[in-house]
């Protein structure tokens, strides 16, 4: 993968402004340590980072061309798992290509179509092309928004950049937030609605979505979304379609140029990617698959057994290397490395995220990297298949709000009556939820349950999975490491989003159809093992450590979270040891202890980047 930037002014001389590019690009180094370029013509300047993946001596960014006698320009962050189709496509249509790299068939795809080349992509992407024939730029972003983009229109200036951190360099972004800021923060982080960047003028294109900037203005439309559509399929067509797509998906994203490994957590996700994975090497003679897990120092000792986290993981990793015999890494942390990490965590994502659950991965990306460049992962299967607990219990279902956020009322307390006031984080909650439902695309006819179920789907896949994937994205490319997510191809997607509630759970159990699917590919108890989520520390060391980061803030007057929570409410929860180790903060992993390393990370973030409140 690689970091992309850039602005675009259609008055001025940009010549005068390298230095500034320069900067800007510098700051996503650790997305693409490999190489480095910029590129400035007219109004438009182009910044790159690359990670080389494919074709790695030819695929040098910004990629100019021209053609018929006009210049076009592409900076890229992403993979086409369709390239090698592509390129045949447009070779019959007469183009030529010098490289072996995707970002040369995504330039000349372009040229082809022009926008409408978003809707022929496969793959994980955000782009900007500059258009000489049309004087505009078109910006893409891939249909379920695995790869980042911010812009920002300010005056007679775009800017745009893979992170918050490289439009924080341009003189016309500033570090503000304002009521709906605070919101995002507050009251839906480590969420984030879809679209907004949190800080003040500062916007994300949202996934499925593209964007052109001319002289005339700027303007941004979908090119594709989830559509509702009967499901004809039979339980056993079913079961036979997914395991045709998920295998496809899969070994189109197995192709590179350089090592590929797998995150394997011994859960079906992973085991699935896994297994499938070992099988197409075997096929193919490429050798063993190398796998990496992620665990805690003393977690055995600690570890209790609850709703969401109903067994450990450590058994079932060694199951599954035993039976598909990977080259397998163990990685643990200690409760040190993952407090220190926290502030890493937040200066990668720009923004207050999912504390340890963030420096975890973080770490076990960074140490993934010492010997890969591309990992596997098996983020989102829950959301797209119905794993998590609350598509099955009717009170989370019928909560009336976000699944993963069901203690509103306990979050807006834990704000300063001023600032409650001014934001009116329920009214806000209320709102983006209200937004979210009416979104959802009905199905004539389609009521009681699986109407319902619709809609739980949708929210998952609009407006959770895409907190995990920013997560995994900030996290992997911060330490330079790209990981793929298979249960992200949206042919996969909006299959599975129409098959009917009672065979996507199908007998009674969480993912069932998927279980279905692989059945033969993978062992039955493993198959059937009951889910347990990315693991967490469970030591008592890391809730005391981020309990008392908390407690030496509120007793530091300079603070500048001081006056925007209630601190005494802070300090009752921090005294009870039943608050501090339950509370029901966001999702199934994040409670009492991420949320004080949460507020540490919100005071952290106030204060590094200058964030000014208005």
């Amino acid at each position: 993968m690689c970091g992309i930037t850039g602005f675009i002014q259609w008055r001025g001389d940009l010549t005068q402004h390298s230095q500034l590019l320069v900067k800007m690009t510098e700051t996503l180094a650790n997305r693409g340590p490999d190489a480095a370029g910029t590129w400035i013509s007219g109004p438009c300047a182009f910044g790159h980072r690359r990670l080389s993946v494919i074709d790695p001596e030819n695929g040098a960014q910004p990629m100019i061309t021209r053609h018929e006698e006009q210049v076009y320009a592409i900076v890229y962050n992403g993979e086409l798992y369709n390239a090698p189709e592509l390129k045949q496509e447009l070779k019959q249509r007469g183009h030529q290509f010098r490289t072996q790299c995707d970002t040369e068939v995504l330039l000349h795809a372009y040229i082809e179509w022009g926008p409408d080349c978003a809707e022929k992509l496969n793959g994980i992407f955000a782009f900007a092309v500059w258009d000489g024939l049309r004087d505009q730029v078109f910006f893409a972003r891939d249909r379920l928004g695995v790869k980042p983009l911010f812009y920002s229109k300010v005056d007679d200036v775009l800017v745009f950049g893979s992170e918050p951190k490289a439009l924080l360099q341009h003189p016309k972004v500033q570090p503000i937030v304002g009521p709906e800021g605070l919101a995002e923060i507050f009251i839906i982080g480590p969420a984030r609605t879809p679209g907004h960047g949190v800080y003040k003028d500062m916007q994300e294109l949202r996934p499925g979505h593209a964007m052109i900037y001319s002289r005339e203005g700027l303007r941004s439309y979908a090119y594709w979304k989830l559509e509702s559509a009967k499901h004809t399929d039979n339980e056993a067509e079913t079961a036979a379609k997914v395991r045709e797509l998920l295998q496809d998906t899969l070994e189109r994203q197995l192709v590179s140029d350089v090592p590929v490994c797998s995150l394997l957590s011994g859960g079906l996700d992973s085991s699935a990617l896994t297994a499938l994975a070992v099988d197409y090497y075997n096929r193919n003679g490429q050798g063993r698959v190398d796998t990496y897990s992620v665990d805690y120092v003393d977690n055995d000792k600690h570890f209790k057994s609850h709703t969401f986290q109903p067994g450990a993981d450590g058994p079932w990793i060694k199951r599954m290397v035993d039976e598909l015999n990977t080259n397998h890494h163990y990685i643990s942390f200690d409760t040190p490395e993952l407090v220190e990490a926290l502030d890493n965590a937040l200066y990668t994502r720009d923004l207050p995220g999912m504390t340890d659950v963030d420096s975890s991965l973080y770490l076990f990306c960074r140490e993934i990297k010492k010997n890969a460049t591309v990992a596997i992962s098996g983020e989102a299967a829950d959301e797209i298949f119905g794993g998590y607990p609350w598509f099955h219990r009717e009170e989370m279902l019928s909560s009336g709000t976000f699944p993963w956020s069901v203690a509103p009322k306990m979050r807006a307390s834990l704000l300063s009556p001023e600032v409650n006031e001014w934001i009116r984080p329920l009214e806000y909650l209320g709102d983006r939820y209200s937004d979210a439902v009416a979104e959802v695309p009905t199905l004539d006819g389609e009521t009681g349950k699986q109407a319902q179920m619709r809609v739980m789907s949708y929210l998952n896949i609009t407006r959770f999975m895409p907190t995990l994937l920013d997560r995994k994205d900030r996290m992997s490319m911060g330490a330079g490491l790209e990981v793929r997510v298979p249960y992200c191809d949206h042919r996969l997607v909006q299959y599975v989003f129409n098959i009917p509630w009672e065979i996507k759970n199908l007998n009674g159990r969480e993912k069932g159809i998927l279980r279905k699917s692989l059945e033969g590919i993978l062992p039955d108890d493993v198959l059937y093992r009951k889910k347990s989520p990315y693991p967490k520390t469970h030591n008592p060391a890391y809730l005391n450590a981020v309990r008392t980061q908390v407690l030496n803030i509120l007793d530091d007057s300079t603070s500048p979270i001081l006056p925007l929570i209630d601190a005494a409410k802070i300090r009752e929860i921090a005294a009870s040891p039943e608050s501090s180790t339950n509370l029901p903060w966001f999702g199934q992993l994040m409670s009492g202890p991420q949320l004080f390393a949460y507020l540490a990370q919100v005071d952290l973030w106030l204060r590094k980047y200058n964030v000014s409140i208005q």
